[in-house]
């Protein structure tokens, strides 16, 4: 397993000051530094100091170093002057200070002139100033700094390895990412697309409300806050790791990017070999189902807003400016076969479990195309597949407005839930149920949790659900739901005729009705329906 940051190979991983920062110190301020050169480069990280009056001292440098001199080498030799500099670049130091008074009352030029072409920060001091002061406060901030980056980095990696042995949700170490991050996390896969998200959700939704835009400017490494690490396995990337926004130190921040990489890698590699897959809620799904999920789930339960979940749903990849939204749910034995439909259709949308045998779904197609025939071309292509003669395609209409879905979704779902199984074998349903097909069925069952309802219901049935001969309720549901036809009855249950109409007498017995009259067979087909919809 290996986990690699965007950004470790441009900067050490030491915990830095930047030359800025050693600048405004309160004892080098007592110096009065002044910038003669490299203006520009003052963000450059400083990972040590290194006091040297050896005119080759860039031969004893590794890169990083702010190298304090007061020149005495240096003076009346400007070849010497410019070389200094020079070397100072190639072996690159992060920045010169030169203490004036000494060996020089002001600062020489050929040495300004070559740390300006070179870009090299070049300081002056023009008070006496003891190095050693200054080199003491350095070190032992950067030290400090370096402590505080590894104890972080242990303490998050011991975090989220306990969540991951736990049997926690990715989620979970997501959120603990960002609590410790102070800002907002966001996982994509290597298009941008983003997968998952952590932090304040308010802070998510302005990340995300022009995600594609920003998330490329994030890829330069001058981008303020935005730390990023690759997530690969066994070589191959296949996403990353984004901090958005962060503000502690950048060292810090790379380190806490790490590790949070490695966790999630490390989490996926054990769902996805079995060995944790009840731990982490059920088998491990892509990536981009589980964004599905989270996202479908928050539209249909309406824990967030819709026209705030608009940006995850941009972030995610679905189209939705000027688009046509088609809600769908589908109850179906194998939740990834509506997702791989759409795939292969080429249908642009979200497809995502929801319950055990519901699958939501939601098409976003251009204005100008046909809802209603792709949606049943959906339908009919998703019920060809094998082991699909019971799955239930149910749909409302085609939402114009974004902020319509969530009640589109409930209202495919309800037409869903309406149309039992058992009741599903003896309908004739169309490829796509709406809910102007289930009539009687869909009214019960909005009204399936009202005591008056579930008393008829125990009222009516009582014969039936009390006595020993529990075959015979089916028999009644199919009959009823057949319109009372005998034949089909008889063909659906494998039986006689005579040993149908045996059946029905005894449950005509049991309930005290006459099924033939079509006021008493409606009430018992109604406390049937009510039955079922409270059993489900």
């Amino acid at each position: 397993m290996t986990t690699t940051s965007q950004t470790s190979a441009q900067q050490p991983w030491e915990p830095a000051l930047s030359v800025r920062q050693v600048l405004g110190l309160e004892r080098v301020q007592a110096g009065q530094p002044e910038v003669v050169a490299g203006a520009h480069r003052l963000d450059r990280p400083v990972r040590w100091v290194h006091v040297a009056e050896a005119a080759d001292v860039g031969v004893m440098l590794s890169g990083g170093e702010m190298v304090l001199t007061t020149g005495v080498l240096l003076a009346g030799d400007e070849d010497r002057q410019g070389e200094y500099i020079r070397s100072l670049d190639r072996a690159e130091a992060a920045a010169v200070v030169l203490g004036l008074g000494r060996a020089f009352p002001a600062p020489p030029d050929v040495m300004r002139r070559a740390a300006e072409r070179c870009g090299l920060p070049m300081v002056v001091l023009h008070r006496p100033f003891p190095f050693a002061e200054l080199t003491e406060e350095v070190q032992s901030r950067l030290l400090r700094r370096k402590f505080a980056a590894v104890s972080l980095s242990e303490a998050v990696r011991t975090e989220l390895t306990g969540l991951i042995t736990a049997g926690a949700p990715v989620q979970r170490l997501l959120d603990e990412v960002a609590r410790h991050a102070g800002c907002p996390v966001v996982v994509t896969n290597l298009a941008h697309r983003v997968l998952a998200t952590a932090g304040e959700r308010a802070a998510v939704d302005d990340v995300l409300r022009d995600w594609e835009r920003i998330a490329r400017q994030a890829g330069a490494a001058s981008a303020d806050g935005w730390i990023r690490a690759d997530l690969s396995c066994r070589g191959e990337r296949w996403g990353r790791l984004v901090l958005c926004g962060y503000r502690g130190e950048r060292a810090a921040g790379r380190l806490l990017a790490d590790r949070a990489a490695e966790a999630l890698v490390l989490h996926r590699m054990l769902a996805g070999d079995g060995t944790h897959a009840q731990g982490a809620g059920g088998s491990w799904d892509s990536w981009e189902e589980q964004s599905a999920r989270s996202l479908l789930t928050d539209l249909v339960t309406g824990a967030v807003p819709a026209r705030q979940l608009l940006p995850r749903a941009r972030a995610a990849g679905l189209p939705v400016n000027r688009r046509v939204f088609v809600p769908l749910v589908v109850r179906e034995r194998e939740p990834a076969r509506p997702a791989r439909v759409l795939r292969r259709l080429g249908l642009p949308g979200i497809a995502a479990q929801l319950a055990d045998d519901h699958v939501a779904v939601l098409l976003s197609l251009a204005p100008d195309q046909d809802a209603r025939a792709l949606t049943a071309h959906f339908a009919t292509r998703l019920r060809s597949e094998p082991d699909s003669s019971r799955t239930v395609v149910a749909a409302a209409d085609a939402r114009a407005d974004w902020a319509d879905v969530p009640a589109g979704l409930r209202e495919a779902q309800h037409v869903a839930d309406a149309v039992a199984d058992s009741a599903a074998a003896a309908l004739d349903l169309p490829p796509v149920v709406r809910l102007r097909d289930i009539h009687l069925r869909g009214l019960v069952r909005l009204l399936r949790d009202d005591p008056h309802v579930q008393s008829f219901a125990e009222r009516e049935l009582d014969g039936l659900l009390r006595g020993p001969d529990q075959d015979l309720l089916p028999v009644l549901r199919t009959y009823l739901a057949t319109g009372r036809n005998k034949s089909r009855t008889a063909q659906l249950h494998h039986v006689s005729r005579p040993a149908l109409y045996r059946r029905l007498e005894a449950i005509q017995g049991r309930l005290g009705v006459d099924l033939d009259d079509f006021e008493q067979a409606a009430s018992v087909h109604i406390a049937l329906l009510a039955h079922d919809a409270q059993q489900g």
